[in-house]
């Protein structure tokens, strides 16, 4: 279930809000895609107490050790994401301020949560 949410232009990358979703989370471990193999994203979750699970990106000089297996587990994630896109108005993107798309992802959020959507 989701536990923190952050709207964002379309132009903005993910991983620049990374250290903002993560600040004050307890976990043992940050599962990540490698769009998230930042510098800044592997220090602030270790800063967090986290062992950072995230693929190396292609480019990187020095690529990071991961746990692979541990890595496949993500694809739960990736399962939040469907089950929370099957609502049309959060697929399209219908709100048109980013107010009020985040107001029906909560929403979206609570009814996955409560299971009664």
């Amino acid at each position: 279930m989701p536990v923190r949410m952050v709207v964002t232009s379309g132009t903005t990358a993910d991983c620049t809000q990374a250290g903002a979703l993560i600040a004050g989370l307890a976990a043992e471990h940050l599962l990540a895609d490698k769009g998230y193999d930042t510098n800044k994203v592997l220090a602030a979750a270790r800063g967090a107490g986290m062992t950072p699970v995230i693929p190396p990106k292609r480019n990187r000089r020095e690529p990071q050790e991961y746990d692979a297996d541990l890595y496949q587990a993500r694809h739960l994630v990736e399962n939040g994401f469907c089950k929370f896109k099957e609502w049309r108005g959060v697929a399209t993107r219908y709100a048109k301020n980013a107010a009020s798309y985040l107001a029906i992802c909560q929403i979206r959020a609570l009814a996955l949560w409560a299971k009664i959507i």
